[in-house]
């Protein structure tokens, strides 16, 4: 029997291969499309039994020749950048895409664990898993949106576990390759080694500059979650993942910025300091994007999951450590 994970070579999907090679399990089929070939980098050091390309796998499973071979699928491919045009390529690639997963889990009674998104929640300030607060801002999330409503609706039939995390705003190792769609922890750390300064968003009407906030939540309390539902069978569900704490895009500059600084042996400067140096400067905020987040993880701990979530100073820390390698 196999676990099955979409999306193998990206951020999410790599670092749940890791931790699945830690337990001892390497008998994983990897399936993502590598188009964006430097993607790779992120398998080199997973123990896999097979790499499989998206458009193979699928064909594969409508020939029925992975019927009664797979136990668990971590469906994490899909197209995350919020700025994506193309709304046939994230309709196709995300919802189509999943729906195709979706049944072959359902046909074989394999556990089936996949990425939503908190940017189903759009512009609102209520991050409760039900329907009166979802208003997806732009065509990733309305995908996500789509498909989350359509697990909804097969949901008294199921015939084995389903579980929707709706991760928050990810960061940590193995998220490089996503250029400007990765987070903002990485483009601030990034920004701030090529040019010794960051830029961070406007304000307006209701926020100063950089007051923008969302929930940061490190990869490594992600990959943690999956486990822990593929551990629990019997827990099905769509979950928020994030920490259940907003932060500042400032604190995320002055977070990254000390520990750099730190290493450099300088001292840590507040955000007073920083914006009076010039470090820290301020561009137009993109419209499609969310001015606050903050996961409701009530239902997360109903389920049980009870883990604590790592705080951004630490996940910061953990993180720049990780990079300076």
């Amino acid at each position: 029997m196999y676990y099955v994970v979409t999306g193998a070579a990206g951020f999410i999907g790599s670092n749940i291969i890791k931790a699945l090679n830690q337990r001892g399990i390497t008998d994983i089929i990897a399936v993502d499309n590598l188009g964006k070939a430097e993607k790779f980098k992120n398998l080199v050091d997973c123990d896999l039994a097979d790499y499989i390309d998206k458009t193979d796998f699928l064909q594969l499973m409508h020939k029925n020749a992975l019927d009664g071979a797979v136990m668990a699928l971590f469906h994490q491919g899909a197209c995350t950048d919020p700025l994506e045009s193309d709304g046939r390529y994230v309709m196709e690639n995300n919802y189509r895409y999943s729906m195709d997963m979706l049944d072959f889990c359902q046909e074989n009674q394999t556990a089936f664990l996949y990425a939503s998104s908190a940017e189903v929640y759009g512009a609102g300030d209520a991050f409760t898993e039900q329907r009166k607060h979802e208003s997806p801002l732009n065509v990733v999330a309305y995908s996500k949106f789509l498909f989350d409503q359509a697990v909804r609706r097969i949901w008294d039939d199921r015939t084995s576990q389903i579980v929707g995390l709706r991760y928050f705003d990810v960061y940590g190792q193995g998220e490089q390759h996503k250029a400007h769609a990765a987070s903002a922890v990485y483009q601030c750390f990034r920004q701030y080694m090529s040019n010794g300064k960051i830029a961070l968003y406007k304000g307006g009407a209701d926020y100063a500059n950089g007051e923008q906030s969302r929930d940061f939540v490190a990869i490594t309390d992600v990959v943690q979650a999956n486990l822990w539902f593929l551990d629990h069978p019997e827990q099905s569900g769509i979950f928020n993942i994030g920490t259940g704490r907003s932060q500042s895009f400032n604190a995320v500059a002055v977070a990254v910025i000390n520990q750099c600084r730190q290493r450099a042996g300088e001292a840590a400067l507040d955000l007073a300091g920083l914006q009076a140096q010039g470090i820290i400067e301020y561009v137009d905020f993109p419209e499609q994007c969310q001015p606050y987040t903050q996961a409701d993880l009530s239902a997360l701990r109903q389920a049980g999951y009870d883990a604590p979530m790592l705080d951004l100073e630490q996940g910061v820390a953990t993180y720049l450590e990780s990079l300076y390698k």
